[in-house]
């Protein structure tokens, strides 16, 4: 009988270190854009459940790979995959955060906020048509600022990446030239300029080199001290990046008529728009083959939703809206599940 009971006492243990270890498993990756608030839900969930996740920064382009490959537990992109492409890998995607891209530069002279450029003359610099700083275009929109005599390198991702398809969505919408010759997408042929692997990489060349101009994500430029640029918007405002300018953005966003959530809000009309808003997608697949690590996975960002937003707002993210959540949630009962057809949310 003892014997019964100590097998009984060691399987229930099993189970137990086995179930924790689900969480301790839960492994992300992809999209560089979210990964400062993602590490902060991660660290605060860990704090809050014991519970960890380990996410990896390697760009939506590898993100999508990894949850094809089913060698992560979810993926994470900032370009959302049309309709037949998550039929085709059977997978569903849901929102979990937004927030702004920026262009930053490192230009002598020039504070952060000071220098305000436009979509036209973005795409002519990254074109490689405008290459010096003082050139004509930028100083009619600047009068009264010193801007140097000095060659503008352009820095952009090298990776396949959600960020570079916001920033390039948003130069073909403003630039017919843009439109044209180059186009949007997670990988472009770039006319110019040195590549950085993820946010981290094209922040640290923009800090490195004397007159470059890039593209990151908000929180990478704040905690960078990266010098970011006003950007005009649709309505003709030049604006400063900020939550408000994003919450602005994503009012518009018409979420039930885009199949799998797939909004793009680049250009958004507003005075208060910020013109290079986007939304950051997690990506499952719709049958799980753990289930109960598919389960520790929405367990997060269901707890990310209800408790997440305040560290959302001090890192100038935009938390999805309640609607929205109620909505995501639906989908989960509704297409997550496990091999015998159960639901698992």
């Amino acid at each position: 009988m003892f014997k019964k009971i100590l097998a009984a006492a060691a399987t229930t243990a099993a189970v137990l270190a086995m179930s924790a270890s689900y969480a301790a498993d839960m492994t992300g990756a992809g999209a560089t854009f979210p990964y400062p608030i993602y590490a902060k839900w991660a660290e605060s969930y860990k704090k809050a459940t014991g519970n960890g996740l380990n996410y990896q920064s390697v760009g939506s382009g590898a993100g999508i790979k990894q949850i094809k490959a089913r060698t992560v537990d979810f993926g994470a992109s900032d370009m959302p995959l049309k309709a037949e492409d998550l039929a085709a890998g059977g997978l569903m995607q849901f929102p979990a955060i937004m927030g702004g891209v920026v262009a930053v530069v490192n230009v002598e002279g020039i504070v952060p906020g000071q220098l305000k450029l436009t979509g036209p003359v973005v795409a002519d610099i990254y074109l490689g048509k405008i290459t010096k700083w003082n050139a004509p275009a930028i100083a009619a929109l600047n009068p009264g600022v010193k801007l140097p005599d000095a060659d503008i390198t352009v820095v952009h991702r090298a990776d396949s990446s959600g960020t570079s398809f916001l920033f390039t969505d948003y130069l073909a919408k403003t630039s017919a030239d843009w439109k044209s010759q180059v186009g949007a997408g997670t990988a472009v042929k770039w006319a110019v300029g040195v590549g950085g692997k993820g946010n981290e990489g094209v922040a640290a060349n923009v800090q490195r080199i004397k007159g470059s101009i890039g593209y990151v994500e908000w929180a990478y430029a704040k905690k960078n001290k990266l010098s970011h640029t006003q950007l005009k918007n649709k309505d003709g405002v030049f604006l400063q990046p900020d939550d408000d300018g994003f919450k602005a953005a994503a009012a518009g966003a018409e979420w039930t008529r885009a199949p799998g959530f797939g909004v793009v809000l680049t250009d958004q009309a507003g005075k208060q728009s910020w013109p290079i808003t986007g939304v950051s997608y997690i990506l499952m697949h719709r049958t799980q083959a753990d289930p109960n690590k598919g389960a520790e996975v929405l367990k997060f960002f269901d707890w990310a939703f209800k408790n997440g937003a305040p560290s959302a707002a001090e890192l100038d993210y935009v938390p999805m809206p309640a609607s929205v959540v109620k909505l995501v949630q639906a989908n989960w009962k509704a297409q997550l599940k496990d091999g015998a057809g159960k639901a698992i949310y």
